[in-house]
């Protein structure tokens, strides 16, 4: 069972979960969901009659594309639009060494009920020099091609069973008849529930698998479902040789188990790297079987079924025991925004030389007398829409780094208007009058420091913490790339990782953007300080906008992909609850 990297290490992390859902996790693209997302398009009037549906992937028979050992699959489902391109939806994890794999990680997409939705699932052999790789930022390139097919969305959601399986054939229908395997396709209209159910599995006297040392075991659980073969809903993590194992508590929602009533099927694996996990027991239990269990702080034994007898089950002495079951909630994004918690966004943009001199038309600054935007006054006017949707008085903190005002030497957060007794400016066309006047009195210079504008930035968030906790703040850089004190920011994320603040960084231009990257811990590192502290989250969420502007990627997916999962990470690990909540729990008590 493989991780959402590709090598031993990340197949052995667990997989799914509630906990792994705060965010949007690994779908691309703008017909994943995303409330904050579909939050702001709504208030457009730009959805029709839709539901959200949750797509579950599994295969056999595929081709072995490697010579050692098995092929190590991941799926990626893409949406076919009218003009014949694909548009990438999700991906599921890579699960190391397995012909007949049964992917945990699940794509959620918009269901237009007016609209034919034409769906193709292509399925790679991720090559296993891309170790410690986040499944999104794998190049399609370069892995080997296993096959692909194609349906309409209806087609799933018509079958009773409400799944589909379709045979797998070269790219374009190239390569005849070959058989290249299956995949299954299963669709499930997402539960609006908040109700989590969070545990701590234990077993004792595993049977032992292994030769040399003790097995070392993991968990799947699936749900039953009609007819079918069960669904995987997630996995823990494994603990290597161990025959009476502890696992880290498993979150997982009304979503993915349906009811406390309803049947999960829990198998207990030994762990090879090669793919063959070695069964070592499996039982059925409801979550109200499980809720027993922790009360009466009872073990239910493990049985395995003979290969020779099918009809014939065998009790196990190992046990599996639920040493911890809390009930919880678990609210959404707009559950605290409707409730009265706000974002309050704050801007800083970049004068340093790197931009070049705005005399000249080759410059990120200069100003066009016909009225053509400039880089970064497509970046404001672009990014505003979405910032000033959010913003609940429009009124923005507004800085400039970088740049030699008037009055002084060389500042890194100067205010944009030039004022001396105030930072804020009134909305986008604020913005955009102060940037434009910073022009006229702002020297560009150097170098590029984004410590000073972060620290700011986490300054006015910590001072919030003292009269109210329903204030969220949102940073926006605008920069050409260039970064001077990359350890110097680092550490000022790290500080700023406790406080309610995230940060966007929005890229211009054509330089390079490596360093962008390494801020935003999308490759599953937190950032560490130059002292050795990590960041207790990841606060950082990048977007150059070279890629919206070529159309690859929309503005408002992009900035508001982790902002919901980072926003709902700082609300859940400090218990702040939507308002309305409080408020009905206070009067009750």
């Amino acid at each position: 069972m493989g991780g959402c990297f590709s090598d031993v290490k990340g197949a052995q992390e667990a997989v799914g979960g509630a906990q792994a859902r705060g965010g949007s996790m690994n779908n691309a693209g703008g017909n994943t969901y995303n409330d904050a997302v579909d939050y702001f398009m709504r208030s457009r009037g730009l959805l029709a009659l839709s539901t959200q549906v949750e797509l579950s992937l599994s295969a056999s028979k595929l081709r072995d594309r490697d010579i050692v050992s098995k092929s190590d699959p991941m799926a990626v489902i893409c949406l076919k639009k009218r003009d014949g391109t694909l548009e990438e939806l999700g991906r599921t994890e890579v699960i190391s060494n397995s012909l007949n794999p049964a992917w945990i990680e699940k794509v959620n997409m918009t269901y237009q009920f007016e609209i034919v939705q034409p769906l193709v699932f292509r399925v790679f052999d991720v090559d296993t020099k891309y170790h410690n790789i986040p499944v999104k930022t794998l190049k399609l390139n370069d892995q080997d091609f296993l096959g692909e097919a194609s349906c309409v969305l209806s087609e799933i959601l018509a079958k009773h069973s409400r799944s589909l399986t379709l045979d797998l054939h070269s790219q374009n229908g190239i390569g005849g008849s070959r058989n290249l395997g299956t995949v299954t396709v299963h669709a499930e209209e997402t539960i609006a529930s908040r109700n989590a159910v969070e545990l701590v599995f234990r077993c004792s006297h595993l049977e032992n698998k292994d030769l040399l040392s003790k097995s070392d075991p993991f968990l799947r659980i699936s749900r039953v479902v009609e007819s079918e073969h069960p669904v995987p809903i997630c996995k823990t993590e494994v603990i290597n040789n161990n025959l009476n194992p502890i696992w880290k508590p498993l979150c997982i929602t009304m979503q993915q188990f349906g009811s406390k009533e309803n049947p999960l099927l829990i198998e207990c694996f030994d762990f090879n790297s090669n793919g063959n996990h070695a069964l070592i027991g499996k039982l059925q239990k409801s979550v109200a079987d499980l809720e027993k269990l922790h009360q009466d702080k009872v073990g239910a034994n493990f049985i395995l079924t003979s290969s020779s007898q099918p009809d014939r089950e065998k009790i196990l002495k190992g046990q599996l025991f639920v040493d911890g079951f809390c009930e919880k909630k678990q609210y959404s994004f707009l559950d605290y925004i409707s409730s009265g918690f706000e974002l309050n966004f704050m801007v800083a943009m970049d004068f340093t030389a790197s931009n070049g001199n705005p005399r000249y038309t080759d410059s990120l600054h200069y100003i066009d007398p016909s009225g053509r935007l400039n880089a970064y006054q497509q970046a404001i006017m672009e990014v505003g829409e979405v910032i000033q949707f959010y913003s609940s008085d429009k009124r923005f903190p507004a800085w400039g780094f970088g740049g030699r005002t008037y009055d002084s030497g060389v500042s890194h957060c100067f205010n944009l208007s030039g004022s001396t007794s105030t930072f804020e400016v009134e909305g986008v066309e604020g913005i955009m009058a102060a940037y434009t006047g910073a022009l006229h009195h702002v020297t560009l210079a150097g170098p590029t420091l984004f410590g000073p504008v972060i620290n700011k930035a986490a300054e006015i968030s910590a001072q919030s913490l003292s009269f109210n906790n329903t204030k969220y703040f949102v940073l926006l850089i605008i920069t050409d790339g260039v970064v001077t004190d990359i350890q110097e920011t680092k550490d000022a994320l790290v500080r700023a990782s406790d406080l309610p603040l995230s940060i966007l960084i929005v890229g211009v231009g054509g330089a390079d953007f490596t360093q962008m990257e390494i801020l935003d811990a999308d490759t599953g590192h937190r950032l560490e300080s130059s002292t050795g502290r990590v960041a207790t989250r990841d606060i950082v969420q990048f977007v150059p906008m070279r890629e919206v502007q070529a159309g690859q990627i929309s503005i408002v997916q992009s900035l508001l992909e982790e902002l919901p999962g980072q926003f709902l990470t700082y609300m859940r690990s400090r218990d702040i609850k939507p308002r309305s909540v409080d408020t009905v729990q206070t009067s009750g008590s």
